[in-house]
């Protein structure tokens, strides 16, 4: 072990090492700005109004008292998002995900933005935004949304990957399998067969500062945006 670590020291210049963090002042004693910190003259602020259901029918959005509130500059929905992605199903389901057009899909779905001259202003107006929702049954296991019957997501898919093809929709996007030699041989010549089902929860890293971004147009149309990058 000790000729290893000696060889690695040799053959890297940094790994191993404590390299002085050049962001690390800045840091520890507040100074760092994050997208959030970015401020600009006559900046206006922006929320979004979010589904509270799993899976809901939009059957309207009334933002007429919202329009109307003090400090209020814009407001849109999905109608404002014309769909150009010309029949592609991958930049649609982008589209559809920046804001909910006739379904929202999950909870947290966007649904309306508001721009205002503050944020308290901006909080209030969606306050005032009303949207009738038809609520829709809906599933959060991977299993359970697998099984015959379960309430489709988002309209249900043709299962691809299956021979012949289905002709009922289904949540199962593709079928895809992978094997090499002979399975059941393998199994019948083993000494030992441990079969066991796996689940892990959803995962996803703490940020230390929020989604942000601030975009400046200037009078020449020439603009910058100042965002949350990593």
């Amino acid at each position: 072990m000790a000729a290893l670590t000696t060889q690695f020291e040799h053959a890297f210049q940094l790994v191993g090492t404590r390299p002085a963090r050049p962001d690390g002042m800045d840091k520890v004693t507040g100074r760092a700005r994050f997208g959030a910190d970015a401020t600009a003259p006559g900046m206006l602020h922006g929320l979004i109004l979010r589904s509270p259901h799993a899976q809901a029918r939009i059957r309207s959005i009334d933002t007429s008292q919202a329009e109307r509130a003090p400090g209020v500059k814009a407001i849109i929905t999905a109608v404002d998002l014309p769909d150009l992605t010309g029949g592609n199903a991958g930049n649609f389901a982008i589209l559809e995900n920046v804001m909910a057009r006739s379904t929202a899909l999950y909870d947290g779905h966007a649904v309306a933005a508001v721009a205002a001259t503050s944020k308290s202003a901006a909080r209030a107006a969606l306050a005032l935004i009303k949207v009738d929702y038809e609520v829709l049954p809906h599933v959060t296991d991977v299993d359970a949304a697998m099984l015959p019957g379960a309430p489709l997501v988002n309209g249900g898919v043709i299962t691809s990957g299956i021979n012949p093809a289905p002709t009922e929709k289904s949540n199962v996007f593709e079928r895809f399998e992978f094997a090499g030699g002979d399975l059941a041989k393998g199994f019948a010549d083993a000494d030992f067969v441990v079969e066991r089902s796996f689940k892990t929860g959803a995962t996803h890293q703490g940020y230390i500062e929020p989604h942000a971004c601030l975009a400046s147009v200037g009078p020449d149309g020439q603009g910058e945006l100042w965002v949350c990058t990593q």
